[in-house]
């Protein structure tokens, strides 16, 4: 799905709150949104690319939301090029939420991961979750991804981040088309140890659909989705067992990513843009 956008016309405006800047790349720029309005445009471009590609679900005005968003901070990607205001030039978001904001409430992805095991075994560290990550298609490059992690880098070092965790999902309600994928995460990217995580067994799908051997591992690697792609280059591994989400139509695995794993390359290629941000 392509959505229209108006032509450049004029110059890009500096966001109001130069505290929520946190990366920025040629004519795209990543900051939080600081306004109800760009909240809620960040909730419609999430709509619109859910629905399109996962039929999700909306309310009556083409919002995604839930009760966790008053919760979150949200990243927003803008193309400085696009003419309006900056509600007009949202192409991509990441929704990001510290532990600290929970006030007692468990992760949004508890109620299908056992996350508390998982905070329990790691007292003391600060955990984000990432979620409801959605970027235009025409915008789907790999400068974009890159500005997205600048921002999250960035604001991992402002808010002193240990771990990052969240969903991703594979397109469908029905794992077995997603089997090799699904297996090679089993086989070569699970967490481990201190770090795995579990499925929650009312919910639990094996990922296991295959022996090891039986894998095509280029064939595997391009059957998964960028994000998940994104998220392995960077040194992340995944939990034990998926879960289908019948809402989103989509099969849900869980990224975990302690910063202290993140491959070097990355921490040196990211790191060196974001720092600027990260004050």
């Amino acid at each position: 799905m392509t959505i229209a956008r108006a032509a450049p016309s004029q110059p890009a405006r500096p966001p109001a709150e130069p505290a929520a800047f946190l990366g920025e790349i040629g004519k795209l720029r990543a900051r939080l949104a600081t306004t109800g309005d760009e909240i809620r445009a960040a909730q419609r471009l999430r709509h619109a690319v859910f629905s399109a590609e996962f039929a999700a679900p909306g309310d009556e005005d083409g919002i995604d939301a839930d009760g966790y968003d008053a919760l979150c901070d949200h990243l927003i990607v803008l193309d400085t090029a696009i003419a309006g205001t900056d509600t007009d030039r949202i192409i991509g978001t990441y929704r990001l939420l510290p532990q600290q904001n929970l006030a007692g409430r468990p992760f949004y992805s508890d109620s299908a991961f056992d996350i508390g095991a998982l905070l329990e075994r790691h007292d003391g560290r600060r955990f984000l979750e990432l979620g409801r990550s959605c970027v235009l298609p025409d915008y789907r490059s790999k400068r974009t991804i890159e500005l997205l992690w600048q921002g999250i880098w960035a604001y991992c070092r402002r808010n002193a981040i240990d771990v990052m965790f969240g969903c991703a999902s594979f397109a469908g309600r029905v794992p077995a088309r997603h089997a090799m994928a699904l297996a090679f995460l089993h086989h070569h990217a699970r967490a481990t140890g201190d770090w795995s995580v579990t499925a929650r067994a009312e919910t639990r799908v094996d990922m296991d659909f295959m022996p090891a051997e039986a894998i095509d591992l280029k064939a595997a690697m391009r059957a998964l989705p960028p994000l998940i792609k994104g998220y392995l280059r960077l040194g992340a591994t995944f939990g034990e067992g998926a879960v289908i989400d019948h809402a989103f139509a989509s099969v849900d695995v869980l990224v975990v990513l302690p910063v202290e794993q993140i491959s070097a390359r990355y921490v040196s290629y990211y790191g060196a843009d974001a720092d600027r941000f990260a004050a």
